[in-house]
């Protein structure tokens, strides 16, 4: 289901793009109810203004005449009605004013119209219960006011101020605000779209180079250089991928080159004997001589099939049962007891010197990988001369903290054994470069020399590497002064 439900995710362009439109629109609808609030307030600043400042000058006129007139009278009433006239005449703003007694009762209208629209039940005796001195929304025919009412002790007022206009231009402000918004939303997934595009654009490049992959053209690599600065880490790594394919796979024509022909030539002599026996009849110790030449043939075959599969064993790692506590002061004490017989015939001695402690391996594959070594180290060394293998502990120091004053702090070294490591030297009897002494871990290649009284497969440095990198290990060579030859090994030591 995990992997199905990968599949199924959306392009990166795609995902980019939805993300970014969500971010976009958060971001407009918040900036479209911030700008729709300030042009709101604004306007209601205003109005409110304009209904204080006309309420103070009505109230101011009303109080005045309360002041000069007795209780409420025709004259007074006149007055009043006066009042609202002159009220309203000197504002530039089109106010609407209703003048009632205490008790609710319409006096006058300004303009004289507006009374007749006022719906039925209207009282402002209500209103200024309702809504004291504070100022309100109100709906009178078919518009909309922001209205007050005020009040003294004889009249009540109301001052509507029409507020159609702010409403009509709000709607059309945010009706052109939503489309520009809109308009920006697109603009901005678009060019993101596009940048997006772009900026991946390279990619297709190697796209094409993995699709053109082939044994012909394993050469071709990415111009580093053409790539964006955030995907030249990625053209980098393509480039070394490919130069590890080319190697890895020139290596592997070689090999299949090489065991073809080391399979070829064991077989294509036993078919050859096998003929010039079956020619013609032959004495009975003919027929065992050549079968003794066919078991050597036999053998020499069965040895490198045993070699190759020993190397695919390794190449697999090894599993946690195969990892076993190994003596390797009793595993060197018998290599060198086997091949100081072999090394006799030379003059070849054998030094053994260091702490030889236990690893963590396969006994069997560790053996063979320090046989391999000893028998190369005879083979290559120099008539009367000493094969020396010493072996000791790499140690890691770790700094940790004992106190502190103020002045300095005081350490501690602590060192922790890390893993073993033997390194078996010898003298050769021909110079060797660092060059030629790295191709010896190449399979099937043979150094060339002049005495030939060992053969192998070339696959004996080979094994050795394969064994060590299954155990986590390494080995290399060192050569010092082209004449002295040294094989480091290091393996895991076992806790």
């Amino acid at each position: 289901m995990r992997y199905k439900f990968k599949n199924r995710r959306w392009p990166l362009l795609w995902r980019t793009v939805f993300l970014l439109t969500i971010f976009v629109v958060i971001s407009q609808v918040i900036i479209y109810i911030w700008v729709q609030r300030s042009v709101n307030e604004h306007f209601e600043q205003m109005d409110s203004e304009i209904i204080t400042h006309a309420a103070f000058n009505l109230r101011k006129r009303m109080t005045a005449l309360d002041e000069k007139i007795e209780p409420l009278t025709a004259s007074k009433t006149q007055s009043l009605i006066d009042a609202n006239h002159l009220h309203s005449s000197w504002l530039d703003y089109d106010l609407k004013t209703l003048i009632s007694d205490k008790n609710g009762n319409l006096l006058s209208s300004e303009p004289s119209s507006f009374i007749h629209d006022l719906p039925v039940g209207f009282s402002l005796l209500h209103l200024r219960q309702n809504y004291r001195d504070q100022q309100f929304m109100i709906k009178i025919g078919s518009r909309h006011y922001r209205a007050m009412v005020i009040a003294n002790q004889e009249a009540l007022a109301l001052i509507a101020l029409p507020i159609d206009v702010h409403h009509q231009y709000l709607m059309q402000f945010n009706r052109h605000l939503s489309m520009i918004l809109i308009a920006i939303t697109l603009l901005l997934v678009s060019i993101a779209a596009l940048s997006v595009y772009w900026g991946f654009a390279p990619l297709a490049t190697i796209v094409q180079k993995m699709k053109g992959i082939d044994p012909e053209q394993l050469d071709e690599r990415v111009v580093v250089g053409n790539m964006p600065q955030e995907l030249r880490p990625l053209a980098e790594s393509y480039n070394l991928m490919m130069e590890k394919l080319e190697s890895n796979f020139e290596s592997l024509s070689r090999f299949s080159d090489n065991i073809a022909h080391e399979l070829r030539t064991p077989l294509a002599t036993l078919g050859t004997q096998t003929q010039v026996m079956l020619s013609k009849p032959r004495a009975s110790h003919e027929y065992v001589e050549q079968l003794h030449h066919q078991h050597d043939t036999l053998e020499q075959l069965s040895t490198l099939i045993n070699n190759m599969l020993l190397l695919a064993k390794t190449q697999k790692g090894l599993s946690d049962s195969q990892l076993n506590r190994v003596d390797t002061e009793s595993m060197f004490t018998k290599l060198i007891d086997y091949y100081e017989l072999i090394a006799e015939d030379r003059n070849i001695s054998f030094e053994k010197t260091g702490n030889f402690t236990a690893v963590l391996g396969d006994e069997s594959l560790l053996q063979r990988l320090f046989a391999n070594l000893m028998s190369n180290a005879i083979y290559y060394a120099a008539s009367d001369s000493i094969i020396t293998i010493d072996a000791s502990d790499i140690e890691i120091s770790t700094v940790t903290h004992t106190g502190m004053s103020d002045k300095q702090n005081i350490k501690s070294s602590v060192s922790k054994p890390a893993s073993f490591k033997v390194v078996i030297s010898n003298r050769l009897d021909q110079p060797l470069t660092q060059v030629e002494a790295d191709k010896l871990f190449e399979r099937f290649y043979r150094h060339h020399r002049t005495n030939t009284m060992h053969s192998g497969t070339g696959l004996g440095l080979s094994i050795v590497q394969a064994i060590a990198n299954a155990h986590n290990g390494k080995v290399s060579i060192t050569i010092k002064e082209e004449y002295y030859f040294q094989v480091s090994v290091e393996l895991m030591m076992a806790r």
